[in-house]
């Protein structure tokens, strides 16, 4: 058995040279591999050797020669190949070990050139890579590092590798080069060619959106169904998920996630996320029914919950705190489907323990959550904007947008009526405006001493949700009395102002942006309530 071994990353590489050495396996290698293997006096013939040419242009060309790939792709069932091999003096390599160039890291860096990226472009090792995988039947090809183990201890359990295990390596081996080939495009179609191309030894700029979009994704598991039983459904993360992302939660307890059971999940940890202070959100599909905040998770919980707790049964809770047993118990009072937190005290779990459907999940939170750069830490500006952008499927297509993550200050609000907010108010009013933020429009949302009071989602007209909104308060038993309102978009008549006020709200947020602004400020002025606008809006399909 003969082993070729060129690797980039040479983590591990060492050990499982020295294992294949003790089992008989011949060794070949390249450049700073070969030099690693002779220096720690394996016997290894250098690529070179083999080939009877030397390496050239600067490495580029090394392992792209017959007596590489005749060794690789040759059938060894196939009398015409072995016939073809013996005349030409070729032998068989049965086990290639392969990672390729960084070209992913380095692109990764700040100020990357256009030359480093071009030069960690590898083509002899996805060649090869390539060759073996195509020949999986008589060929081990080893990608990762991660591989290593397993191949070493079949082949001192058999002598051989499984043909189960080879074909496995052969499937790693074809998704690495494709994600290879797309981080590629990735770089290059992305590049800004507006003003010509790129000096080679600066960084280039590169466009948020490429001239081809290479999405890479890896399931994590098939779901009983999706939106519908009649529906097929599965869970796919991206190669590279953010920190802090739904994909990236651990499941302590409970079923199976179902299709609706993440899509709400993520409504409420992305709203939760939104929040520095501890906070509580209840997700209903899709929309939040319940968001406050407080000293502690269980107030934050307490509040939520009065929101809408018609709405809340069977809801998606997710909290930005770790829960304590106090919060635990409360919660368990209910019939919950989800739960989400970036911790669970030991008595918090204990609660859930008999409550064997109750899906728990922990998610960590990145190191910079509550800050600017939450969930951005260690990435380039291109790839702070790309891991931002926001994708939608539509029939034979795709639309991509920067992610709605405008975070609204004090002092971008423009009061546009005679009466001011309070400081109070300003507060609630910013509250509010955050929560509107993950409310599918059109949405109006009451808020009063951070907690939502009432919401009204997802109509065909503002002035519906208006209603809606005053009529979920009323049915929870709450007072909108004094509340603050945020209409996701600017009221295109008075009469959605006019519905709010009469249900006890003092001030308004909205964007703004009306032919009828002039109407709307006239009418709060005349129903004596402040109104300030945002200066944007937060549409949510």
């Amino acid at each position: 058995m003969r082993a070729l071994l060129s690797v980039s990353d040479k983590t591990g590489v060492l050990d499982l040279a020295r294992e294949l050495h003790a089992l008989g396996v011949s060794l070949i290698s390249t450049g700073g591999t070969a030099k690693l293997l002779a220096d720690a006096g394996l016997p290894v013939a250098e690529v070179a050797e083999v080939t009877g040419f030397p390496e050239m242009l600067d490495g580029r060309v090394k392992t792209l020669h017959p007596k590489v790939h005749g060794g690789l792709l040759a059938r060894r069932d196939t009398p015409e190949h072995m016939a073809a091999l013996a005349a030409h003096g070729i032998d068989t390599i049965d086990l290639l070990v392969v990672n390729l160039y960084p070209f992913e890291s380095t692109v990764a860096k700040a100020g990357c050139t256009l030359a480093d990226a071009i030069e960690n472009i590898d083509i002899g090792g996805p060649a090869m890579v390539r060759s073996a995988a195509k020949n999986w039947k008589d060929v081990a090809v080893l990608t990762d590092a991660s591989q290593y183990a397993e191949v070493v201890a079949e082949l001192k359990a058999n002598k051989a590798v499984s043909d189960a295990t080879r074909f496995k390596l052969a499937v790693a081996a074809f998704n690495r080069i494709s994600n290879y080939d797309a981080a590629i495009s990735d770089f290059l179609s992305a590049i800004d060619l507006s003003n010509g191309l790129p000096e080679q030894e600066v960084a280039p700029v590169r466009t948020l959106f490429p001239a081809q979009s290479n999405g890479r994704f890896i399931k994590l598991q098939d779901l009983r169904y999706g939106e519908n039983p009649h529906q097929q459904a599965a869970f796919f993360r991206d190669l590279h998920p953010a920190p802090g992302s739904l994909v990236t939660a651990t499941q302590l307890q409970g079923k199976e996630l179902s299709y609706n059971n993440i899509a709400d999940a993520d409504a409420a940890w992305e709203c939760v996320k939104s929040f520095d202070a501890p906070a509580c959100v209840i997700v209903k599909h899709a929309n939040p029914c319940g968001v406050a905040v407080g000293a502690h998770p269980l107030e934050a919980y307490s509040k939520a919950f009065q929101t809408d707790p018609t709405s809340a049964f069977g809801g998606i809770i997710a909290f930005n705190r770790p829960v304590d047993e106090a919060a635990a118990l409360q919660v368990s009072k209910q019939f919950v489907e989800v739960l989400m937190a970036p911790g669970f005290t030991p008595e918090a779990l204990a609660v859930f323990k008999t409550k064997v459907n109750v899906r728990v999940l922990q998610i960590a939170l990145p190191a910079s959550y509550g800050s600017d750069a939450a969930a951005r830490a260690g990435l380039t500006a291109w790839d702070q904007g790309r891991n931002a952008v926001d994708i939608k499927r539509v029939g034979s297509g795709l639309l991509m947008q920067t992610a709605d993550n405008h975070e609204l200050t004090l002092a971008d609000l423009k009061v546009v009526t005679k009466v001011h907010p309070t400081e109070q108010q300003l507060q609630d009013l910013l509250f509010a405006w955050k929560v509107a933020t993950y409310v599918k429009s059109n949405a109006i949302v009451f808020c009063g001493n951070g907690m939502t009071m009432g919401v009204g989602a997802g109509q065909m007209s503002r002035l519906d949700s208006a209603r809606i909104a005053s009529i979920k308060a009323q049915a929870a038993g709450l007072s909108l009395a004094g509340t603050a309102v945020a209409s996701d978009a600017f009221f295109p008549f008075r009469d959605g102002l006019d519905v709010v006020v009469d249900a006890g709200a003092t001030c308004v947020i909205q964007p703004g942006g009306s032919m009828r602004d002039q109407e709307v400020i006239d009418a709060a002025n005349e129903r004596g309530v402040a109104m300030v606008y945002s200066g944007v809006r937060h549409f949510r399909h």
